[in-house]
């Protein structure tokens, strides 16, 4: 059990083998894409936040006004659409 430990400390603190003279130092580029990933990352907040802003309280079923579970059609019986037939006013919406 101690052996992983004793890997993982022998590894950190190991020098770093391939030291030269830029070694260390960032490229304009690097900073260029860690800049433009903050602001893609602030503008996907922003928007969450908006979106998030516009639901409703709650999702509780007894805030809402009581819908029937089915369509009744003009016959006054409930069109389950399994008799393969299509409704005569139209697909259930």
């Amino acid at each position: 059990m101690t052996t992983p430990l004793l890997i993982a400390l022998t590894l950190v603190a190991d020098k770093p083998s391939q030291t030269g003279p830029e070694f260390g130092k960032a490229s304009p580029i690097g900073l260029l894409i860690v800049v433009l990933l903050l602001i893609a990352t602030c503008a996907l907040v922003w928007s969450m936040n908006r979106h998030l802003k516009r639901l409703p309280e709650t999702f509780d079923p007894e805030s809402e006004p009581a819908v029937a579970d089915s369509v009744v059609g003009e016959t006054g019986q409930a069109d389950d659409g399994q008799d393969g037939e299509p409704s005569p006013d139209g697909p259930a919406r």
